[in-house]
């Protein structure tokens, strides 16, 4: 049973509780008014997880979660905001190593799935992903090569181009998912050891992802696991075959990734993609 702290009195918070403890059963709840209450019952009794109050600016999430690392190292921190944060914001919260961001208006069931992953994660997953280099138009990231890790950067990815219109931005983040999962999977195995390179980059007339990982690429020709089109008997065939090697469920990322990006550039041994996405 794990120990979920939010912090807060608004009605928006009150109904994300009322359905998050629906599908929370068995996890203890708690309640503070404000960040300086959330530390003080931190220092005397310890939680799993935080969630921070909606009404909060971003500055004020970043904070907290400093001090929180400092008297309760191992809490994994969930930032609800308002409003949109900036690329600059979002680029500090992983530098804080915040465990997720939401803009409100949150979706509850998206929001439940993402306290069962901070409560499932230990300490060594909490930091599985490390800014390298970051201005707004141009991050790289070091991220383990762990399933979690993966679910976490693509929600941060949802708030980074939150400024795109919905429908194009869930494509967008739809092909970002897949070509990141081959990476963690085809490149490393899933070793959360093992770390895979990502770039977001953001030109005038582009938005581009690089995905660099540690594996000895692949001809492309000769991938028989991953779907080549979406024909239903290709698809079948597919499964079979990554059942047969003991692969998880899929094999569609290249097919999806195709589909919806404009561009998609390999390196020579096949190690590195460039996705790149045209802008209108």
């Amino acid at each position: 049973m794990g120990r979920i702290l939010l912090i807060g009195r608004g009605d928006e918070l009150s109904a994300l509780l009322s359905a998050s403890r629906s599908e929370l059963r068995e996890h203890d709840f708690e309640r503070c008014a404000g960040n300086a209450e959330a530390l003080q019952h931190l220092r005397a009794r310890a939680v799993d997880v935080v969630v921070t109050d909606p009404s909060t600016a971003i500055a004020e999430d970043l904070a907290l979660a400093r001090e929180i690392a400092r008297v309760r190292p191992g809490v994994r921190l969930i930032a609800v905001l308002a409003h949109a944060a900036s690329r600059e914001e979002l680029i500090e919260a992983l530098r804080a190593e915040v465990f997720a961001c939401f803009t409100m208006p949150v979706d509850p069931h998206e929001l439940s799935d993402m306290l069962r992953h901070a409560l499932r994660a230990t300490e060594n997953t909490r930091n599985g992903i490390e800014v390298v280099s970051g201005v707004p138009q141009w991050f790289t990231m070091r991220v383990s090569c762990h399933r979690l890790t993966a679910e976490r950067l693509v929600q941060f990815m949802i708030e980074y181009q939150r400024a795109l219109p919905d429908q194009e931005r869930d494509l967008l983040i739809a092909a970002f998912r897949e070509m990141l999962l081959n990476a963690m999977e085809h490149g490393a195995g899933f070793d959360a050891d093992k770390v895979i390179e990502v770039t977001a980059a953001k030109t005038a007339r582009a938005i581009i992802y690089h995905f660099r990982d540690p594996g000895l690429g692949f001809n492309r020709d000769e991938l028989a696991h991953a779907a080549q089109s979406g024909e239903p008997e290709h698809v079948l065939a597919t499964a079979l075959h990554r059942a047969e090697m003991g692969l998880r469920p899929g094999g569609f990322g290249m097919l999806i990734a195709r589909q919806i990006a404009d561009e998609l550039v390999y390196n020579e041994r096949g190690n590195e993609v460039l996705l790149i996405k045209h802008l209108t």
